[in-house]
């Protein structure tokens, strides 16, 4: 099968391409600084790596994306670059999520010796807030038990489904913990216990779960791709902030 997967929702830019070859695998990976680059370094980082790997893009199976959630801009520059592409060369996208891709890549660097476990894949959303999503594995196969949402640190908890499908110790995986510390789950005594696993969504991630999504018929036409940003407003209006300010001021006893 031949591959290709990026992931630019995050602050790092994360490409990777595999081709099968007399039936073996083999891959090729790039990373490397995300945010404002990944706009103009995408592409010719997509183009090299293609080339190294002696592909075209005609000879892909399918273009697969962080899909998010994640960054604003980073989600729309992987989604129309995978849209471009896919489209130019006539294959099929595949919309990867980002969260899902954390909990592969927690899995596979630190969890690899374990045959079931749940994750809680985290991500830093800014604003004082963090998205997350849980999945269960079982022998490489992933259920998702929790679909992403957008909760303040200290708001993350362990749900009773979560509890009742497994025993197996509770694992958090993200990029979440140097910015939030012990903030992350505070409020959760399970949380005292749980392991810690800083982790991305990698292509190569991607690339370990992609057979299974598009066995499972995820992939779609390029013009049908779609971002998943969760968060759907950024910033508030100039009436919410005076409102948010009287009320710090009535609090404190004073007048607007």
């Amino acid at each position: 099968m031949n591959l290709l997967a990026f992931d630019t929702g995050t602050e790092a830019m994360s490409i990777a391409v595999c081709c099968t070859r007399d039936g073996q695998t083999q891959q090729w990976q790039l990373a490397s600084a995300g945010g404002a680059k990944a706009s103009t370094e995408l592409i010719p980082s997509i183009l090299g790596l293609m080339q190294q790997a002696g592909l075209t893009l005609q000879t892909l199976d399918a273009v697969c994306f962080g899909s998010g959630p994640g960054s604003f801009t980073g989600l729309r520059t992987a989604c129309s670059v995978a849209q471009g592409m896919a489209f130019g060369a006539g294959v099929p996208v595949l919309a990867v999520d980002s969260l899902l891709a954390v909990a592969e890549e927690a899995r596979h660097t630190a969890l690899d010796a374990q045959a079931t476990g749940v994750v809680t894949a985290l991500l830093d959303a800014r604003m004082d807030e963090m998205y997350c999503a849980t999945f269960a594995f079982d022998s490489g196969q992933w259920i998702e038990l929790q679909g992403s949402a957008l909760v303040q640190p200290e708001q993350l908890l362990r749900s009773t489904a979560q509890r009742s499908t497994t025993d197996t110790p509770w694992v958090l995986a993200g990029n979440v913990f140097a910015v939030y510390g012990d903030r992350v789950a505070a409020l959760d005594p399970a949380a005292a216990s749980a392991r810690r696993i800083t982790a991305l969504p990698t292509a190569t991630a991607m690339l370990r779960l992609a057979p299974a999504l598009l066995a499972a018929g995820k992939a779609v036409a390029a013009q049908d791709a779609l971002p998943s940003y969760i968060r759907d407003k950024v910033a508030k209006t100039t009436a919410e902030r005076l409102a948010d300010k009287a009320a710090v001021l009535a609090a404190a006893g004073l007048h607007p």
